[in-house]
């Protein structure tokens, strides 16, 4: 692996990212399963929304918990086996969960199974092994894992919108259990290599000076940045969660409303890439205010917007702006604390990311069983938003205030 004079950059390091891309983009079709055919899974069992919109919150807390034990097991074993095992368990869930027979059995499929033990390997141990692959170009690849949302986003939703239409909800868990199986174990293999050592000199504890960071004390950092995940990820999960389901609300066919999502992560995967490039420029704090900003203003055009075009135009410009806030955190997190904390502090920023995203899942169902209507959530998740802009602000001003670079050395 030649790797470049300084740097720990290797050519076999672009491997392990696009290896990784591919396994967080199936693995992030066990959410989508469920997205599409909440609806028809409401409808089939009689129940009203915020049931399978717990399932989906539970397979979030489920990951996020899981995802602790994953970077643990990546600091000791390395990545390979927390993700093989990850890819057998979420396929299996997948499988169990197409033979629902009522909220237990789909709460045990998708909480434990696909989340606890299956999502939970598909992020966290991706992400914190590849920021030890790259120092120049940290940002870029944490980028391109993380666009695998988008890249998710785009595929996933027309495939099982049409597969639910011509088999049902059950034939598309199985078909995508199988499909899961058959892919994420083979592509598991392209990460057995282990990274490469940091030549001497090169480590750094980004800006921890005597056990503090940002002149705080380090775990009170890592909690306003749990803070601004817990606002960031709730808000960002109503929309994503509940968008088909709003687009036939309003009056709109299936496929046209699964259409929104698709326009939402096809924007997310593209503007993912290139806010990664620009945050390898301007540092993680500002590309996330930036991202945040664009967050919020988009929740408010949700709450307002019927047309079926300005819904089009909405989410567009949503997955523009909300695919710019993850990507950051990994990075913020590598620079203000020691690389040898990485696993553990991404891995609880992950779930963090989980909890948001469970409790928005939730909440957007909660709140239209109770109004009738999406309009109060989405309003709901900009107060959300607001709440993450607040805090890494705060973030930026002491790292400003104290004249600390926003990258790497």
């Amino acid at each position: 692996m030649a790797q470049r004079e300084g740097s720990v950059e290797t050519r076999y390091g672009w491997i392990v990212v696009f290896g990784s891309l591919a396994i967080h983009t199936i693995g992030l079709g066990s959410p989508i399963v469920l997205w599409v055919a909440l609806k028809p899974i409401a409808a089939e069992f009689d129940w009203p929304r915020s049931v399978p919109s717990l399932a989906y919150s539970m397979m979030m807390i489920g990951a996020g918990a899981g995802g602790i034990m994953m970077g643990w097991w990546m600091d000791k074993k390395g990545v390979f086996q927390p993700v093989i095992f990850g890819a057998v368990m979420l396929g299996i869930g997948a499988l169990v969960a197409s033979q629902s027979e009522g909220r237990w059995s789909l709460y045990v499929a998708n909480g434990i199974l696909i989340g606890l033990l299956g999502k939970a390997a598909m992020i966290t141990p991706l992400v914190a092994n590849v920021t030890h692959w790259f120092d120049r170009r940290r940002g870029l690849a944490v980028s391109i894992i993380a666009s695998g949302q988008g890249l998710a986003g785009t595929i996933w939703p027309p495939l099982f919108r049409l597969l639910n239409d011509e088999y049902g909800w059950r034939e598309t868990y199985m078909i995508f259990g199988i499909f899961a199986l058959c892919t994420m174990v083979p592509l598991a293999l392209l990460l057995r290599p282990k990274a490469p050592i940091i030549p001497p000199g090169r480590a750094r504890d980004g800006h921890m000076m005597d056990g503090r960071v940002l002149n705080l004390p380090a775990n009170a950092v890592q909690g306003l940045l749990c803070l601004a995940t817990i606002g960031c990820c709730t808000a960002m999960a109503i929309p994503i969660v509940h968008l088909v389901s709003h687009g036939t609300d309003l009056g709109f066919a299936r496929a046209r409303a699964a259409e929104l999502l698709t326009v939402l992560f096809a924007a997310a995967f593209v503007s993912r890439i290139l806010y990664g490039m620009l945050a390898d420029r301007i540092g993680g704090v500002r590309t996330l205010l930036i991202g945040s900003a664009c967050q919020a203003t988009m929740l408010l055009a949700f709450a307002y917007v019927t047309s079926l075009p300005a819904l089009y135009i909405s989410a567009l410009l949503f997955g523009l702006g909300f695919a710019g806030i993850m990507p950051c955190y990994p990075l913020i997190i590598r620079l203000l604390f020691p690389a040898n904390q990485a696993g553990w502090r991404i891995a609880t920023f992950y779930m963090f990311a989980a909890l948001g995203m469970a409790i928005g899942g939730w909440m957007g169902g909660y709140i239209f069983d109770l109004t009738g209507s999406y309009s109060n959530a989405f309003l709901a998740a900009f107060g959300f938003t607001v709440m993450n802009f607040t805090t890494i602000g705060f973030i930026y001003l002491r790292q400003t205030r104290l004249g600390l670079n926003p990258l790497p050395a």
